[in-house]
């Protein structure tokens, strides 16, 4: 493949799962009609002069695929630009760029995640993309306010929105027909996958637990019963008392202890990638996660199908919420900030891209894009469009992005975690010192 093939680093990656950063202050946010609606499409830049661009991003194998076709595909209409890629699994990309970040050598573009997303603006090793919205040079005509929000820090642009995802769970019916096993309702309950797993263990088989997604799932289940993880200033955890982390820790470990989920053994040999997903084993009927990941995952099966489905509740409605899948973001440090602006844009804008992305990085923002699409996707495609749809009348405005010192608090969450399921730690004492640990983090951040 062209010139792209030529410079593949693999990542190895920083610590923590999606953690973030920053009072995420989103002030006035940018507005689509900045650019008017005869915002000017991408185009090849007037000038002859090379361009050498680097972008980084994670994921599975098949968005690595495309997203080399999608490069392949702007170097072609714009022969002065070079795209060397750099990818990698979640866990290891974040290892990658924290001591690129350090050492002042980030790719021109990288994929952002909500969770470092006020990390990584906080330091301003983020440019403002509003400029080149207003310019034209990244074309937001067709992208609403809200979707360009999600990207706003303290009044800036520094992230565009590639797609909007909504929590979900999967269903191997078939299979859950098969062996005799209820199917919840549309509005289940948290005692209904209590009764799912135990049905499932006597089938030889498990559900998908939340793993080391604590830090996803905590806020979920925190939503659903009317508190935040962090307080609306991000100084403090949010939630009132102990109570709702003794609550969902003691389901959890409940499922753990009666071997509805996976061991933590074997989950720490896992990549995050979609291969390893124990539906596509065989081991499991169901699993938890965002939208997009339903794809890659459905469309490794193909004796059967899935079905996306809500979270548990009640208080799915609250619970629920459409988040950013993840961005793409501009480094200060990189020298063609308007080059890497109008790649972005091609990615967002290009029929032709999308019909390779078909919003595995989430339902497309632009609504053009999103309209054309919709006579090409798939049935699995179509599945993840229709979900989101339906989420966006199904649930409520999400929260500020993480504050500083959300990493850390995230990695406190997963070490106790697991010292509650090895029992060397008992769920009660683990509340008490997760708040007063995790308070002593947000306060440490605001220094």
């Amino acid at each position: 493949m062209k010139k792209v093939m030529t410079t593949l680093l693999t990542f190895t990656l920083i610590g923590s799962l999606i953690g973030c950063a920053g009072n995420g202050g989103t002030a006035e946010p940018p507005t689509s009609s900045n650019t008017g609606t005869d915002a000017p499409p991408v185009v090849a830049s007037e000038t002859n002069d090379p361009v050498k661009l680097r972008i980084a991003w994670w994921g599975g194998q098949s968005r690595h695929d495309y997203t080399l076709k999608v490069i392949e595909m702007y170097e072609e209409q714009n022969p002065h630009v070079t795209i060397e890629p750099e990818y990698a699994p979640f866990d290891d990309y974040w290892k990658k760029l924290a001591p690129q970040a350090v050492a002042g050598g980030l790719p021109d573009i990288i994929q952002m995640d909500i969770s470092y997303l006020n990390q990584y603006a906080g330091r301003n090793q983020l440019a403002d993309l509003q400029p080149f919205a207003d310019s034209g040079a990244l074309n937001v005509a067709d992208v609403s306010d809200n979707a360009l929000s999600g990207g706003v820090v303290n009044g800036k642009l520094v992230a565009m929105n590639l797609g909007v995802n909504a929590l979900q769970t999967t269903f191997d019916v078939e299979t859950m027909k098969k062996n005799g096993i209820h199917i919840p309702p549309q509005d289940w309950t948290w005692d209904d996958m209590d009764q799912m797993g135990a049905e499932a263990k006597e089938k030889g088989l498990q559900i998908g637990g939340f793993a080391y997604r604590h830090d996803v799932f905590f806020p979920y289940y925190l939503r659903t019963i009317g508190q935040k993880m962090y307080s609306a200033d991000g100084t403090t955890i949010g939630y009132a008392d102990d109570l709702p982390f003794i609550d969902y820790f003691t389901r959890y470990q409940k499922w753990y202890d009666n071997d509805y989920i996976l061991s933590l053994d074997k989950e720490a040999q896992k990549k995050g990638v979609a291969e390893e997903d124990e539906m596509v084993l065989g081991n499991a009927i169901s699993g938890t996660g965002w939208s997009n990941q339903f794809l890659a995952v459905a469309n490794l099966i193909t004796d059967r199908s899935l079905e996306l489905n809500p979270m548990p509740g009640p208080g799915t409605k609250e619970g629920l919420f459409l988040k950013p899948s993840m961005y793409f973001s501009v480094t200060e440090s990189s020298k063609h900030k308007e080059e890497a602006a109008k790649f972005i844009s091609f990615f967002i804008n290009d029929i032709e891209a999308n019909k390779l992305i078909k919003g595995e990085r989430g339902v497309p923002v632009s609504s053009k894009v999103k309209e054309e699409l919709k006579a090409l996707l798939s049935e699995n495609e179509a599945k993840i469009f229709d979900y989101v749809t339906w989420a966006e009348s199904n649930s409520t405005p999400g929260d500020p992005p993480n504050p500083i010192g959300a990493v850390e608090i995230e990695k406190l969450l997963r070490d106790l975690s697991e010292r509650i399921l090895f029992k060397k730690i008992s769920i009660q004492d683990a509340a008490v010192e997760f708040r007063k640990e995790a308070n002593a983090i947000l306060a440490r951040s605001q220094q």
